[in-house]
């Protein structure tokens, strides 16, 4: 019993000689560790919730339109053309966040349309949405 508490205190105080067997195992643990550790266990930040408002509804679709502020989705004002698969995934999750009803994830990102304001940027982007 007491080689089994000398091993531990060893291991917890790295106190093992560089290319023994002991120092490899450990080594090897902390890279799988790090590789194979999911990422959301390390995203404990709380992240800011985005001024979104419910533009309109349409039962027949399934569509619920919503306006979010600008910089939520891009993070600046600068003009973007068209709405790629990433800043869907940026909706979805600003969305996801801060509207009550769409947490969970069920539902689908239809559109992204940037609206600009008078000097060209985006003011805010209506996000189109399919439950």
């Amino acid at each position: 019993m007491r080689a089994f508490w000398r091993a531990i205190g060893r291991v917890l105080f790295w106190s093992y000689e560089r290319m023994t067997w002991q120092y490899d195992v450990m080594v090897a643990l902390i890279v799988m560790f790090v590789l194979f550790t999911p990422r959301h266990w390390f995203h404990d930040q709380p992240r800011p919730t985005a001024h979104v408002e419910l533009l309109s509804q349409d039962a027949g679709k399934r569509t619920t339109t919503y306006r979010v502020e600008s910089s939520a989705l891009a993070g600046d004002n600068r003009p973007r053309m068209v709405a790629t698969d990433l800043m869907q995934k940026r909706a979805h999750d600003v969305l996801s966040d801060s509207v009550r009803e769409l947490r969970g994830g069920a539902f689908q990102v239809v559109r992204v349309d940037p609206e600009l304001a008078n000097d060209g940027s985006v003011a805010y982007y209506d996000v189109t949405v399919r439950r």
